[in-house]
């Protein structure tokens, strides 16, 4: 089963481009009962374990813009370490449905944010100006979400990249792919010290994932991304709800 899920996992990234943490958790807690916190763990070690390939291609293809990486590392490492620490937190104080809840209650705002997002006519980036230093503030809160959900480094860092900066498409990508693989280092290291991990889980998920990424490689020029990754929304959009409802249920039963 976890070969599968890597397998399926890794496909649907290669496809449509979101990011491994968005998917991976949600999928390990629901489906094989992991507990969120050693799933985030696991779900941020596979997404730097992913980004890891990628991000040497980007640097010899001067795809990333150092500049404006640096402003989004200034406030996403201390975010998500930050966020890190609060997920510690709450595990440590035993709050498994507090952060059930909070988990779903991330990837319902960010599945619903794309799904609108997805709507809007594409823009005129020619005019957009040069805002960078903006990302050190914007960065912060990605990077606390990062670090307590594994999800949001690619979605968010790449509608912060094109609303607040000039750069090509190419470099939009390359810059939030090595900003994710960061961000995923960084938080998988303090999880990987904060709790007592699963490693040959991981290992069958990133195995099962070297597959699925050369099958969606494979497969992406024959599949439309932009159809497929709305359909992928609304799956995590409908995952996040099941969260929301087993947590209501959970505190419902105690009261």
């Amino acid at each position: 089963m976890p070969y599968l899920i890597g397998f399926f996992i890794a496909l649907f990234i290669a496809l449509t481009g979101v990011g491994a943490g968005t998917i991976t958790v949600p999928v390990l807690v629901l489906f094989l009962g992991v507990p969120a916190p050693i799933a985030v763990g696991i779900g941020l070690t596979y997404t730097a374990t992913v980004k890891l390939i990628l991000v040497p291609a980007q640097i010899a293809r001067r795809n990333v813009a150092w500049r404006t990486l640096g402003f989004m590392l200034l406030g996403g490492v201390p975010g998500v370490l930050l966020g890190a620490l609060l997920l510690r937190h709450l595990a440590t104080a035993g709050s498994q449905n507090t952060l059930n809840a909070v988990l779903g209650a991330i990837l319902v705002s960010m599945a619903s944010y794309q799904i609108v997002y997805s709507f809007r006519p594409m823009e005129d980036r020619r005019e957009t100006r040069d805002r960078s230093p903006l990302l050190t503030w914007l960065m912060f809160p990605v990077g606390a979400e990062v670090g307590f959900s594994s999800a949001g480094a690619g979605a968010l860092g790449s509608a912060a990249l094109l609303s607040l900066t000039a750069l090509a498409p190419a470099q939009v990508v390359g810059t939030d792919i090595v900003f994710g693989f960061v961000l995923s280092f960084l938080g998988s290291g303090a999880h990987w010290l904060s709790f007592k991990m699963e490693p040959q889980l991981l290992l069958h998920l990133i195995a099962g994932g070297i597959f699925g990424a050369l099958a969606g490689t494979l497969l992406s020029a024959h599949i439309p991304r932009r159809p497929l990754r709305f359909a992928l929304w609304v799956c995590l959009l409908i995952l996040g709800g099941q969260f929301l409802l087993n947590s209501f249920h959970v505190w419902a039963a105690t009261r």
